[in-house]
């Protein structure tokens, strides 16, 4: 058992409290970063990377077929192993956006493919569900349960926003604990069934949800309405019957009280070490448990925890994730006046002896041979993933090659996105910078065909970046490969114009000039009367 300090390179604005840590096909992934995603990372995911000491993160990407997923803090996040055809996954449900809004869909998370220099893509389904639904909420729990050759999910606690009927200017954006009500997935068809247990008496949020085969233990948690944290252990047994399922459950005081706690596996299958969390609003638990599940039953022995720095005793909140294999990552907000330089400290706590297990972030799948050393989140990386290392040499300019967590401050001022032709090929939803010209939106140049035109994407043109520049000064238009292609002629000529014939213009309504007929005799009157 040990603990070791930790170095975050330009990303400690990043992991926040709420934040997830998913294990999947033997990397580490930081899912609920701070922000809406944009210039950084523009799907919100990150690949974890510790090495030497320092903690790194890596943006990740996600496929065509991908839909988006907001950054989403306090969901509830289970494990699906690979089954009958179906390949390693996460299901995510639930949690809160950083515009405070509660998602209530279950989102799918897989690998799509490796690229050759071991570039990793996801993919990510929203799975639609049908039958008594589970309403927007965060701070839950969701564990997938077998029985009888089949498969389903179990969904239980969390928190809401009171009711529509209920809120009121002054508790707008007050929350509840949800019905102590248990839901039931069936992952084939994505049917939902609700089910109400007299052993459940209270709605909880922030608890621990443990499974194995048919059986899911729910510890710790916190009931709002009493404001307490009991030491109480449920057991929930599920039997996938042909017909209805069939629920029961045990009630045991001889649980934890404890919130927003850390599970991380350790040892052979259902073994645990349960580390962090709360035991009170102020009080932080420092002690460890060893949790193991075998067909008896539960069982917790308590744990020499590793010795705590001073900066984690002190410290009034701390959060983190399972790494996998034995360990944890825990982070602590510094606090002082004035602030210390470092805004988080950072700890990786390991429950293996050392050379026993090889840590399962030392080979991000993100990085190349070549640059393996090279500080994360460059603009170099980012538009460069999968192309050639040479390619990269002159990519940047040496100023914008850390990352700024100012960037992700005015997304919901200017966009990256604007208009294109029907038959681009970008998607919105998984575009990721190709042209260092990208940074701020992709690279568009405007197509015209006589009066009219439309913007197109310079990459589905397939142009070169030096091509892209050239054809984009002083907005000048060019034919796309649609309206003559570029052999033909790069540049729009110019329209002949024709001389405008200037003619003078007629005032309307004049008055013609008085003429008088006077006779002789009359003009010498005349002449004689002025004299």
């Amino acid at each position: 058992m040990s603990l070791k300090h930790l170095t975050a390179i330009n990303c400690a604005g990043l992991l926040q409290p709420g934040c997830s840590l998913l294990y999947l096909e033997g990397d580490v992934y930081l899912f609920g970063q701070k922000g809406w995603p944009k210039r950084s990372c523009p799907t919100g995911l990150f690949g974890v990377r510790i090495k030497h000491g320092e903690l790194k993160l890596r943006a990740i990407s996600f496929s065509n077929n991908s839909c988006y997923i907001p950054p989403l803090r306090c969901p509830a996040i289970t494990h699906l192993k690979p089954c009958d055809g179906s390949p390693e996954c996460y299901l995510i449900h639930g949690g809160r956006t950083p515009n405070n809004e509660l998602s209530s869909s279950l989102y799918v998370l897989s690998v799509d493919s490796r690229g050759c220099n071991r570039k990793v893509t996801l993919k990510c389904q929203e799975k639609e569900l049908v039958g008594e639904l589970p309403g927007p909420r965060y701070g839950h729990s969701i564990s997938v349960v077998h029985s009888r050759g089949k498969t389903a999910c179990v969904l239980f606690g969390g928190r809401s926003y009171m009711p529509p009927a209920e809120r009121t200017t002054e508790n707008w954006n007050s929350v509840v604990d949800c019905p102590p009500q248990v839901y039931l997935i069936d992952l084939e068809f994505g049917c939902c069934s609700a089910h109400t247990l007299p052993e459940l008496t209270d709605g909880q949020s922030f608890h621990m949800a443990l499974a194995r085969e048919d059986c899911v233990y729910f510890l710790g948690g916190h009931i709002l309405s009493t404001d307490c944290r009991p030491a109480r252990l449920f057991r929930l047994r599920v039997e996938l019957l042909l017909g209805s399922p069939v629920l029961s459950c045990d009630m045991f005081n001889d649980g934890l009280s404890i919130t927003s706690a850390i599970a991380t596996p350790v040892g052979a299958a259902h073994e645990y070490i349960i580390l962090g969390g709360y035991q009170s609003d102020s009080q932080k638990r420092m002690q460890c448990t060893y949790v193991a599940l075998d067909d008896v039953g539960i069982r917790m022995e308590p744990r020499e925890p590793p010795q705590w720095s001073s900066e984690i005793s002190q410290s009034r909140t701390w959060y983190g994730g399972s790494l996998e294999k034995g360990s944890a990552l825990i982070a602590i907000p510094s606090e002082g006046n004035p602030a210390p330089p470092d805004a988080y400290y950072f700890y990786q706590v390991s429950f293996q002896q050392e050379g026993d297990v090889e840590d399962p972030t030392q080979t991000c799948s993100q990085e190349s041979t070549d640059f393996e050393d090279s500080a994360p989140l460059e603009d170099s990386e980012e538009l460069y993933f999968g192309r050639d290392p040479n390619e990269m040499e002159y990519s940047s300019d040496g100023e914008r090659d850390t990352y700024n967590e100012e960037d992700e401050e005015d997304e919901s001022q200017t966009g990256y996105w604007i208009k294109c032709c029907l038959t681009c090929q970008v998607d919105i939803n998984t575009w990721e910078p190709f042209y260092s010209t990208e940074l701020t939106r992709p690279a568009m140049i405007f197509c015209s065909r006589g009066e009219g035109g439309h913007w197109v994407h310079a990459q589905c043109m397939e142009l070169s970046e030096s091509l892209l520049l050239r054809l984009s000064q002083d907005n000048s238009k060019y034919y796309c490969l649609d309206h003559g292609g570029l052999a033909k002629q790069e540049m729009t000529p110019p329209r002949p114009s024709v001389p405008l014939k200037r003619e003078p213009m007629k005032i309307m309504h004049r008055k013609a000039p008085i003429m008088l007929k006077m006779t002789p005799a009359k003009k010498s009157f005349l002449r004689r009367l002025f004299d």
